[in-house]
């Protein structure tokens, strides 16, 4: 992460901790509005063993009331004094009214004292009133008689009331993952709202939601050991889950199970709390495919089983008649395939012609009252480009790559449309090129990057995303659900505030910089490539030390993780062992498996004395894989067993194996007397094999070191000596004995290398008087000095970051803006307005990066950017690219539409793309990058002047002068 970036951040916790070293548990981005003392007025919910009383009406919703009764348990769990909760309504419970300090909790329409006060002006009504899913929580002096204060929770409809009672939970300090992450709150002796508190508050997305996927075998393993299956039990925890994130929609589980069906109570329970209940993308009309293996006959063919299937619907609508829905329309093949070749775009509008039919006839409604749905998903989208229509009173759901790219946003005409638009997105998925099922791999900026265009491109009726077994991904869950209430409060700037006011809630101001940092990195590191796509040779051994790098960068992480879990009060453990410590530990430990057993191959091809060490060191840490899943399993007395369960060591397709499989290690047989072994960085060429080893060049402004590495071939310890031929190359080790492998840093001392030097030689030399010969090259020696501000190339690169240009021009009405975050390396510039029309190079959007080249001639730019699909009809997103006053290079990133070049930038996560320029002089250059279409995000720039040498993360950026 950024310096500025960190400082940011601790600058934030270290205000939030100013403010009191317990954590502040609000809704996360925005004011906070309890306190815990007793300012004069203030409505005091408990004190000194007392509480203020909680009234609801008993002719509100039952939602409301079980909320309220939620309420009454986390201000007992916060204050140790459980709250009376009493029922006043209509000419009833005036006694309950009496006293000092009172919560009213109430339905406009549904409770009479709320509509009361509405009347009388008590309350600010108006600010909720007519809205969908609208709270008000509201301080009230003198609001009845023989009332002195009251906090008045007041809802526009059921779902406002209830998101206004868990808003006030979840500031009194009550995680809405209190029971799914065992996040416990901070105790208080005094709970209070300061007098004039107003806070109103609605929803941006109307419909948001999680969908419980590929749930086999970690979450139903789980559920049927602690519930007996996916039951009323189960649900009520999740439905609970939901409303406290102020989401309001589920497509429940579907691998093997029926929502409806395996439980009669689950239905009622949703309807009862308020949760709007959907069916998956395949399952239309309410039905859980599963239940076809169960009831149905015949073939999954509307053209040939059309009244079995026909019968088959209608026993899903009628069964969820009475409950609030949104209804899947369409069909796919069966078990969620394509339908078939015969099918065509004919049938499937017939299908959908007969099934609101269906349910026009049931519901006894008019259909543009019923909320109904068409996902887009896969082909289906294609039936659409083609010409197949819905009514206009469908809300068309849009879906994602099932990689988290989002694959068609509206247009403007589609935009007019009665039903509106959605997004169906991924945080897990089971397909090709790979699945991925086991821990979080999103980074947050990711989600925001596609969440905002589809936020500003008007797909803002239902957003529903799949969170597999939902544990292992409450960080990106909570961020989704939390965008999709008000987008506009989370602007790009604020993405690094996020995770701090996150981390804060949870485990308190003091770490919460670090916490955030950590969690930010994890995710990152997860969505370079995800853990399950990951093998020995993903990242180089040879160039750039990034194997070593990636696998130092997560010991760091779990060393910082282990250092603040430390200073936790042993309370908070559990929660951030796995919120924090757990994907830490576990995405590392496979990192450092798989570069371990890289080790291993290419120290066995060298004949290394180390390489069955490196053999048992990844057997080691392929158990210890399994005894970090074994330690979350173990959590709360075993409260998580099985949430691990999900394999992801030994792919060998898309499809995860049945257990995880320990890579391939290769042991050698040993000589007994010790002989000489030497390697250098950047190749696996080793002494005696290679006769002759070559260091990479040696610049002024370049890398401080290179190494060579001195091994033993033997079983004895192997002596040996170094000799620099110069007085300017220094080594800081030049004699040793060791049995296994030293590692020699060589530097150069740029001061004393004399005018025309090209190169000097290193000499290791063993006992036996074998002896390797190292050749020290210098490039560029004498160029010491070059202006200030430019990136110098370097190793016959010039790599850089996206954010760190020289200059940026915007056109009219345009700006730039960084995410931060967004990259696999730093972050992402990228342009607004995000639906604005396309662009020209001469219209000047562009970026500016001023470097230092040190030859003349042809150079390659390769521009990475995020993968981002061509959301929008007609041509692919262009970017250009010139150096200096050249003509710009256009280059559309959607030319290539095989599945082949969507597998790769997906797998990657990033689209790489490089264009040819001529370099007519030495010396300085403005590289520019022009972004010709919104959408273009792009994360870094190299260009390679012969130098780039394979890597997955590209070289790291090249030094600036100063």
């Amino acid at each position: 992460m950024k310096p500025i970036v960190v400082r940011r951040l601790r600058a934030l916790a270290a205000a939030l901790l100013a403010a009191g070293s317990a954590p502040s548990a609000w809704a996360l981005g925005e004011r906070p509005f309890i306190v815990f003392d007793a300012p004069r007025d203030a409505v005091v919910l408990a004190r000194a063993g007392q509480a203020a009383r909680i009234v609801v009406d008993p002719a509100d919703f039952a939602g409301v009331r079980r909320a309220a009764a939620d309420l009454q348990g986390d201000v007992e769990r916060v204050a140790g004094t459980r709250p009376a909760l009493v029922e006043a309504g209509k000419g009833a419970g005036a006694a309950a009214l009496r006293g000092a300090d009172v919560v009213i909790v109430g339905t406009l329409g549904k409770s009479a004292i709320v509509d009361r006060l509405a009347r009388a002006g008590k309350i600010d009504a108006r600010a909720v009133r007519g809205k969908w899913e609208g709270y008000l929580v509201q301080t009230v002096r003198n609001p009845l008689p023989g009332v002195a204060r009251a906090l008045v929770v007041a809802g526009s409809d059921r779902r406002g009331t209830i998101y206004g009672l868990y808003t006030v939970s979840e500031q009194i300090g009550v995680s809405p993952w209190h029971w799914w992450a065992d996040v416990p709150p901070q105790r208080h002796d005094v709970l209070a709202v300061a007098a004039g508190t107003r806070v109103a508050d609605a929803p941006t997305v109307r419909y948001r939601g999680i969908f419980l996927n590929d749930e086999a075998p970690a979450l139903s393993g789980w559920a049927k050991e602690k519930f007996g299956g996916l039951n009323h039990r189960f649900y009520g925890k999740v439905f609970e889950l939901i409303l406290r994130l102020r989401g309001n929609y589920l497509w429940p589980a579907m691998w093997g199970n029926a929502f409806y069906d395996d439980d009669p109570q689950n239905g009622p329970l949703a309807d009862e709390m308020g949760i709007v209940m959907g069916t998956s993308h395949h399952e239309p009309l309410m039905r859980a495919h599963a239940e076809w293996a169960k009831y149905g006959k015949g073939p999954w063919d509307y053209a040939r089983n059309e009244a079995v299937l026909r019968d088959f619907w209608q026993g899903g609508l009628d069964r969820a008649k009475d409950f609030d829905k949104v209804i899947t329309l369409g069909m796919r093949g069966d078990g969620d395939e394509p339908m078939s070749e015969q099918s065509n775009v004919a049938l499937l509008q017939r299908i959908v012609a007969d099934q609101r039919a269906m349910i026009a006839k049931t519901l006894g409604r008019p259909l543009p009252e019923v909320p109904q749905v068409w996902a887009l998903y896969k082909e289906v989208q294609a039936y659409y480009e083609k010409g197949m229509r819905v009514p206009d009173d469908v809300t068309l759901l849009w879906c994602d790559d099932n990689w988290g790219n989002i694959r068609r946003l509206p247009t403007p005409e589609e935009r007019t449309r009665s039903g509106g638009a959605g997004i169906y997105y991924h945080f897990d998925y089971v397909g090709g090129p790979r699945s991925y099922k086991w821990i979080n791999v999103t980074p947050l900026p990711k989600v925001w990057e596609q969440m905002h265009l589809a936020w500003r491109y008007g797909a803002d009726r239902l957003w529903v995303v799949n969170v597999g077994d939902l544990k292992p991904m409450e960080v990106p869950i909570e961020f989704f659900l939390t965008y999709a209430w008000n987008p506009a409060a989370w602007p790009a700037s604020r993405l690094p505030d996020y995770l701090t006011l996150w981390a804060t809630r949870e485990f308190g101001a003091q770490h919460a910089a670090e916490i955030a940092d950590i969690v930010a990195a994890y995710a990152r590191y997860n969505g370079r490539r995800r853990p399950e796509q990951l093998a020995p040779d993903t990242y180089s051994a040879t160039n750039y030390r990034e194997a070593e790098r990636i696998v130092a960068d997560w010991r760091d992480l779990a060393a910082r993780a282990a250092r603040i879990k430390a200073q936790l009060p042993p309370e908070r453990r559990d929660a951030f062992f796995q919120l924090v410590e757990h994907p830490v530990r576990a995405a590392g430990t496979l990192g450092e498996l798989y570069a371990t057993v890289q080790a291993n191959r290419i120290h066995a091809a060298q004949g290394r004395a180390d390489t069955n060490d490196l053999a048992a060191r990844a057997r080691a840490l392929f158990a210890q894989d399994a005894a970090i899943a074994a330690e979350y399993h173990a959590l709360g007395g075993g409260k998580w067993n099985h949430m691990m369960d999900q394999t992801h060591i030994g792919y060998t397709s898309w499809r995860d194996p049945a257990t995880n499989i320990m890579p391939e290690v290769r042991e050698i047989a040993l000589p007994a007397a010790p002989a000489l072994g030497v390697a250098v960085e950047g190749g696996e060429a080793a002494w005696p094999a290679a006769s002759s080893l070559r260091l990479p060049a040696f610049e002024p402004l370049g890398g401080a070191s290179a190494y060579i590495d001195v091994f033993d071939r033997g079983a004895a310890p192997l002596a040996w000596t170094a000799r620099a031929d110069q007085p300017w190359i220094v080594l800081d080790a030049s004699s040793g004995t060791t049995d296994k492998s030293t590692r020699i840093e060589v530097s150069v001392r740029w001061d004393q290398v004399p005018p025309g030097a090209v190169s000097g030689r290193v000499t290791i030399t063993a006992a036996d008087g074998g002896a390797a010969t190292v050749e020290v090259p210098l490039r560029h020696a004498d160029a010491r000095a070059v202006p200030a501000g430019v990136f110098v190339e370097t190793g016959g690169a010039v790599a850089i970051e996206a954010e760190h240009y020289a200059r940026a021009q915007a056109a009219p009405g345009r700006e730039w803006l960084r995410v931060p975050g967004l990259g696999r390396t730093l972050s992402g510039m990228t342009t607004l307005p995000a639906q604005a029309p396309a662009l020209a190079p001469s219209d000047g959007m562009r970026l500016e990066y001023d470097v230092y080249l040190f030859e003349p001639g042809k150079v390659d730019v390769q521009a990475t950017l995020a993968p981002t699909l061509k959301f929008r009809p007609g041509a692919g997103l262009r970017y250009a690219v010139s150096i200096d006053d050249e003509a710009p290079r256009i280059v559309d990133v959607h030319a290539d539409e095989s599945e082949r070049h969507w597998e790769r930038i997906v797998s990657d996560g990033v689209a790489q793309f490089s264009t040819a320029h001529e370099v007519r002089a030495a010396g300085r250059h403005t590289l520019k990058f022009w972004t010709l279409d919104p959408g273009v995000v792009l994360q870094r720039l190299v260009i390679d002047a012969g130098g780039v040498k394979p890597s997955y993360l590209g070289p790291p950026e090249s030094p600036r002068a100063q």
